[in-house]
C-alpha cells in the first residue's frame, strides 16, 4: 500500500509580490452638531442603557470646539 504525498502549496509567486492589501477606512457620517446634541442631551437625561455601549468611541471635533470645551469644563469646577 502506497502512503499518499501531501504537498503544501505556497500560490504563484508572482502575484504574491504585486498583491497589495488595503485595509478600508470605516464608514463615517457627518451631521451637524445641533442635529446630534438634543438626542444625545434627551438620552443622557433618560438613563439610556444603549449609551454605555459608545462610551469608548472615538468621535471627531474641530479643535475650536475642543478648545471650548476644554475651557467649559475648566470654569465648570466647583469652587474649593
Amino acid at each position: 500500500m502506497a502512503s499518499p504525498k501531501l504537498r503544501v502549496y505556497f500560490g504563484p509567486h508572482a502575484e504574491c509580490e504585486t498583491t497589495e492589501l488595503s485595509v478600508a477606512e470605516p464608514a463615517g457620517v457627518r451631521v451637524p452638531l445641533g442635529e446630534v446634541l438634543p438626542l444625545l442631551a434627551d438620552a443622557v437625561l433618560s438613563r439610556k442603557a444603549w449609551l454605555s455601549d459608545f462610551e469608548e468611541e472615538e468621535i471627531a471635533i474641530s479643535q475650536d470646539l475642543y478648545e471650548v470645551l476644554l475651557a467649559y469644563r475648566h470654569f465648570r469646577r466647583p469652587s474649593a
